[in-house]
């Protein structure tokens, strides 16, 4: 913000009911706020494929796809064979089921995505949990553009 200070010369700044050019500026100065406002959206832009998702799973490709838009509640494995619900660590293999009953109440069924490189074993356990719990298990996997 910028201001100008009156001198001593002329008395504050205010002469006969007239401003005179020492007077103090009352304005705001727009132009650094416009500047800074456009640098934090351009960063905003920037940074906003980022917080999409919280995990890197990278999943596997296939030929052949089918496009689902339905929201459903996304049971993820990662490389370590950790399980995640959402974005949430899930606290046992044991307790899946009733973890994701109680976050997504009234799911009949869940999308499961895993890393490519995890080993089959996590992954056919959560899948077999989440099949003797009732729930409908979608498998998530990357449509292969090289034909």
């Amino acid at each position: 913000m910028a201001i100008t200070l009156g001198s001593a010369t002329n008395g504050g700044g205010f002469r006969g009911g007239r401003r005179s050019f020492g007077a103090p500026m009352a304005e705001i100065n727009i132009i650094p706020l416009v500047d800074v406002v456009l640098v934090l959206l351009i960063i905003f832009m920037l940074t906003a494929h980022v917080m999409e998702f919280g995990l890197e799973i990278n999943v596997p490709k296939t030929e052949v796809t089918r496009q689902s838009a339905e929201e459903l509640p996304v049971v993820s494995v990662d490389k370590g064979g950790d399980i995640y619900i959402g974005d949430k660590k899930a606290k046992n293999i044991r307790t899946l089921v009733e973890e994701v009953k109680q976050r997504y109440p009234g799911a009949k069924a869940v999308y499961v995505r895993s890393d490519k490189d995890t080993t089959v074993d996590p992954v056919f356990k959560t899948i077999a949990i989440l099949g003797a719990g009732k729930l409908e298990v979608r498998l998530v996997t990357q449509p292969d553009g090289g034909k």
